[in-house]
């Protein structure tokens, strides 16, 4: 009887200790960690090197989100836009690497073709993409820009809708003094008045208009949303590499739902990466979330002819040659399983 009664007490004493256990603030996350590679996989010595324009395209949402512990090691490197993760992809410095529509068709002109497929769509926001000027800015419209000097983001998404908002206000590209630079180095330029207007996007944009610039364009209906997902030939054709990829395109999707239902957990988490106050991302965050759901879908034909049309353009305006069929840079080989991926809409 002693005995059942200290086995009560043992019990008893426990008891809150196990309750604490069960209302643990990752329950949450680990409610989110589905993994679609092959469980089978010894991803043992597999490294996955990635690169994006920004750490929320990868690292860092995963990180908030609890979903990081991969089963292989990731390199993740952040870089000023997506033409340079094309770049580290063209020299085989990187496998996975994430950006808007416009670099890979840049890429797939060099040679070699630039050493990648695009693997998968990623819907996203066109927000805070803009053809902006200094606050008093004697530019009142898009065709006050003739004879201007306007800096923008080369092989970017800056770089089609520059080239469509001029297209459609009968502007041609000749008729500007165009001027490829960094998203940094073209915010100094417009904020110093060596250039009159710019063409960009981001935190390059953002920071603009607190310093005072004033939109002329925004470009939110010009673009797509499409942004991608690329790998190189031989990390789809690797086994190991090709499921891990598609674990990670997994957690990334399964994180960016985790953002939305804790936006100010992440907003914590990632405001200060970017310097910015934690209420000004969360705002921001919201508004683009409003805009359109961050989330992970197959590759369509849809998608495919909005590429073939920016080929077009830039054919137009004599920036690529005619006759390009950009349809051979897409692999299809992930659109079976990213198709099983929980829907978010």
């Amino acid at each position: 009887m002693n005995n059942y009664k200290v086995f009560l007490l043992s019990l008893f004493l426990l008891l809150p200790l196990v309750l604490i256990g069960c209302g643990n603030s990752k329950t949450d996350n680990e409610s989110t960690k589905k993994v679609t590679a092959n469980a089978d996989v010894d991803f043992s010595g597999v490294v996955l090197k990635i690169g994006a324009a920004e750490g929320k395209n990868g690292q860092a949402i995963l990180e908030a989100a609890g979903l990081d512990k991969t089963p292989y090691k990731v390199e993740f490197h952040v870089m000023q836009g997506g033409n340079l993760v094309l770049e580290a992809m063209a020299a085989n410095q990187i496998d996975l690497g994430t950006g808007s529509q416009i670099p890979p068709i840049f890429a797939s002109q060099s040679r070699n073709d630039g050493n990648l497929k695009i693997i998968a769509t990623k819907k996203s926001t066109t927000l805070d993409q803009e053809l902006v000027v200094s606050a008093n800015s004697p530019i009142k419209s898009v065709a006050d820009l003739k004879g201007k000097k306007i800096a923008y983001v080369k092989s970017t998404t800056a770089h089609y809708f520059l080239a469509k908002i001029l297209q459609n206000a009968g502007v041609s590209w000749n008729d500007v003094e165009t001027i490829a630079m960094s998203t940094s180095d073209g915010l100094s330029a417009l904020l110093t008045g060596e250039v009159d207007a710019l063409a960009s996007y981001g935190n390059a944009i953002r920071s603009a208009h607190a310093k005072g610039a004033v939109t002329l364009q925004s470009a939110d209906k010009v673009l797509s949303g499409d942004f991608y997902w690329y790998a190189t030939p031989d990390a789809i054709q690797d086994p190991k590499k090709h499921a891990a990829i598609l674990d990670y395109l997994s957690r990334f999707h399964e994180a960016n739902e985790w953002a939305r239902q804790h936006p100010e957990e992440w907003a914590a988490h990632y405001a200060p990466q970017i310097n910015q106050k934690t209420q000004d991302y969360m705002t921001q965050y919201n508004e683009e979330e409003k805009q359109a759901k961050t989330r992970i879908v197959p590759i369509d034909e849809t998608t495919i002819a909005s590429e073939q049309d920016i080929v077009n353009t830039f054919s137009k305006l004599n920036l690529l040659k005619a006759g390009i069929d950009i349809s051979k840079i897409f692999d299809r080989s992930f659109d079976a399983e990213i198709s099983k991926f929980k829907k978010y809409e």
